[in-house]
């Protein structure tokens, strides 16, 4: 009975984080389906958006790229003790600052879901201006970093007060 309570309780978290998943692997889809079908690997958007296919094996938006299993594995299972910190944390939290923790469970199980199911993470959006690229990202990357950037503003006007 308890379990059930849980699990309706926090039903709409749920739906939150498994939308954030379904929209990552969606544009993951859809972008590894156009450039497996197309000549051109980059695809301009506009002068500064263009989608360009990266494999990612690091982390965070591709530092510490590594070809070594071992260390590949290792940062995988930390990945995944971080997620499953992040839903305890969750559940301990409220309002935007759950909000938050969602966002990048969202984004981590979508990044996550890439290195296990592809072994690296698809990356594919290139923005730029003036010949200065940003890092290539995706769509989980977006949640995740949007999430943290929450917190951290969180934190800085908790500090304030």
């Amino acid at each position: 009975m308890r379990l059930n309570n849980l699990i309706k309780k926090n039903l709409l978290n749920f739906l939150f984080v498994f939308f954030i998943f379904l929209l990552d692997q969606t544009s993951k889809y859809l972008i590894l389906n156009y450039f497996n079908h197309s000549l051109d690997q980059t695809l301009y958007v506009n002068s500064f958006l263009s989608l360009n296919l990266v494999w990612n094996d690091g982390i965070a938006f591709g530092f510490l790229q590594f070809t070594d299993q071992l260390f590949y594995n290792s940062i995988t299972f930390l990945i995944f003790v971080i997620l499953f910190f992040l839903v305890w944390l969750s559940f301990k939290s409220k309002g935007l600052e759950k909000i938050s923790y969602l966002m990048i469970l969202g984004g981590g199980f979508g990044n996550i879901f890439d290195r296990l199911y592809h072994g690296s993470v698809v990356d594919f959006i290139d923005v730029n201006y003036k010949n200065f690229h940003w890092f290539i990202f995706n769509v989980a990357d977006i949640f995740i970093t949007l999430g943290i950037i929450i917190l951290i503003g969180l934190e800085f006007f908790k500090k304030n007060d």
